[in-house]
């Protein structure tokens, strides 16, 4: 009899079956520890030997007996007690308390100011978890670097992702004191020609198209010649602050600078027309780890109350 290897696997639940009879000693004893019916029992028996062509288990009114090929079968099928077994404690573990790796990517100074703060108590709440922390101004691949949660800026493009909106990013324009008081005067941005400015520029993404809304509503689009241009969004507050020119940034980002009057507004009167949604992104649910989900939702929670009050007017 030739038998369809690729089928097996359909037998799983009746070779554990089987062994549960085998420990049992009867069909009635088997049903009765599983709550199915005798007959289901007899009946799963019956097709696990039709689809191995194999008598296993020799029936009399009083009790049954393996044949040989039965004990054979119980042997060779003994790993499977301790797969069921291993794949138990598996889940006793994971409902028990999260534990593994989960890699989070961030921008720069989002990530330093916003996301860093909250590792402590998070790794307090969840000690067995590894957490993985990338900050990159670039956007990069969360399914290539194995990212599990992100956070973004703007309008995302349809995806597998699950996104949650935390926060919205507006832009401003700042500098030091110490370079204003030795600048040309800055009253609109046509001025800015005449000034040092600072931009983000990487290999994909150059931000010298400054975007500015009049007191009146017109809106005007100036090109910025950068004075000095980084890819990383931490270098150009520091640059800004040791006077080396005008920086365009969101203000939630820049509060300590603001607070201890390192930066201060520059063309207040000229603000910047959009804003970006802020945005958690991660893997869909049924994807996700227990220790993914965990840090998911803390992060969901407590980034959006920390960027709700960072926006709030000093």
């Amino acid at each position: 009899m030739n038998i369809d290897t690729t089928t097996l696997h359909l037998q799983l639940p009746n070779l554990y079956l089987f062994r549960r009879v085998t420990q049992l000693g009867s069909f009635q004893a088997t049903a009765d520890a599983l709550q199915l019916p005798r007959s289901s029992v007899s009946k799963k028996i019956a097709q696990l030997e039709k689809q191995l062509g194999l008598r296993l288990l020799q029936r009399s009114t009083r009790q049954l007996n393996l044949t040989d090929a039965g004990k054979e079968l119980l042997v060779i099928t003994d790993s499977l007690t301790d797969l069921l077994n291993n794949t138990a404690k598996l889940t006793e573990q994971a409902q028990a308390k999260p534990s593994g790796r989960v890699k989070i990517s961030s921008s720069t100074i989002i990530g330093q100011r916003y996301l860093l703060p909250l590792l402590p108590h998070l790794k307090h709440l969840f000690p067995d978890i590894v957490v993985e922390i990338n900050l990159d101004d670039r956007v990069v691949d969360l399914i290539e670097l194995g990212i599990d949660i992100a956070l973004r800026v703007g309008q995302l493009p349809d995806s597998s992702l699950v996104a949650r909106h935390i926060g919205t990013k507006s832009w401003a324009c700042f500098a030091s004191p110490n370079y204003l008081k030795h600048a040309p005067k800055l009253d609109k941005p046509d001025d800015l020609t005449a000034h040092q400015c600072l931009i983000f520029r990487h290999q994909k993404l150059t931000m010298d198209h400054w975007h500015f809304c009049s007191p009146s509503g017109e809106i005007q689009t100036l090109r910025i010649t950068p004075s000095t241009a980084s890819d990383d969004g931490r270098t150009l507050v520091e640059l800004a602050c040791m006077d080396m020119g005008i920086i365009r940034v969101d203000p939630i980002l820049i509060q300590p600078e603001l607070k201890k009057g390192q930066l201060v507004p520059v063309l207040s009167q000229w603000h910047h027309p959009d804003a970006a949604p802020i945005h958690l992104v991660c893997l869909e649910k049924n994807a996700r780890s227990r220790a993914v989900n965990e840090v998911w939702h803390y992060l969901s929670e407590h980034l959006a109350e920390a960027l709700k009050e960072a926006s709030k007017p000093c």
